[in-house]
């Protein structure tokens, strides 16, 4: 099969925990967190250019390429390497934008891996991981394909095998800024620091998650009903928010008696990511480093 045809996943990841435990002087928060990815992704096909033109073909609604984190990697790859190749990237997105999953993160080093590939260009992990946190701290851990704990600004990667449960994940329908979370004067940011074995205890707390549910109320809503399940929790700054489940038919029976103005979607923990899968199927091995 031609890679250029097929659809490349980028998936989602969560926060199962997120403490903001300090400050830079340059102002960028320390944290700790612990990353872990789901089944559910978007979907990244690239069509090579004889010209050195990148762009995202069709555009995302709202999103032009001085924005889109994909083109953007694409443009850094040229530059570090002076490829003088294009590309037509074409995204099939199912994740929502700004939700606290990472799409646009996970997008980004989807584009940095597979155009490695693509443009012969035999980079290792270590330097695409390096070329990703240009752009974001959370690009490395999409580029290194393995749930982590991680720590400095979410870049200090420890790999580790938490559990893989079911989840439901609901997508309130709003927008939550992350700058604007971060600059709040009420967000805690000296959080005492934890331990791996802390979480694996049931340490799960997001020291966001009381600040976002008080600023946007449709966080609130879906954390409480989420409550009645179990325990609600937000990845990231949100706004999505997830309960864990034993099984695929206890999510997805959750899911069956969600009110309504709700919208969600059931997808298993992944330690290992969709896209490492993919990958080492069709080019046989994982980039090393």
């Amino acid at each position: 099969m031609n890679p250029e045809n097929i659809y490349w996943a980028a998936p989602a990841k969560l926060n199962l925990m997120l403490r903001v435990v300090g400050r830079r002087p340059d102002g960028y928060h320390l944290l700790q967190t612990v990353f872990q990815f789901l089944d559910q992704a978007d979907g990244l096909r690239f069509r090579l250019r004889t010209d050195s033109r990148v762009q995202c073909a069709p555009a995302l609604p709202g999103l032009s390429d001085e924005q889109n984190l994909a083109t953007l990697a694409a443009r850094l790859l040229q530059r570090h390497t002076g490829h003088e190749g294009g590309v037509d990237i074409h995204i099939d997105k199912r994740l929502p934008m700004g939700g606290g999953l990472g799409g646009g993160s996970s997008n980004a080093a989807t584009t940095l891996l597979v155009l490695n590939q693509l443009w012969q260009l035999d980079l290792d992990i270590s330097e695409l991981a390096q070329l990703g946190l240009e752009l974001g701290a959370d690009i490395p851990v999409f580029i290194h394909g393995h749930s982590a704990w991680a720590e400095g600004i979410g870049e200090k990667l420890r790999f580790f095998e938490p559990e893989q449960p079911w989840y439901l994940v609901l997508t309130p329908d709003c927008h939550v800024s992350t700058a604007e979370i971060f600059c709040d004067s009420q967000l805690t940011r000296d959080a005492k620091t934890i331990k791996i074995r802390d979480f694996i205890a049931g340490r799960h707390e997001n020291t966001l998650q009381s600040l976002v549910a008080e600023r946007h109320p449709e966080v609130h809503k879906a954390l409480a009903w989420l409550d009645q399940h179990g325990e609600g929790r937000l990845t990231g700054t949100g706004a999505c928010v997830f309960g864990e489940f034993s099984s695929r038919q206890a999510a997805e029976q959750a899911l069956q008696q969600l009110p309504a103005d709700m919208k969600g979607f059931v997808s298993q923990g992944r330690n290992i990511s969709p896209l490492h899968t993919q990958y080492q199927q069709f080019f046989g091995a994982w980039p090393s480093g």
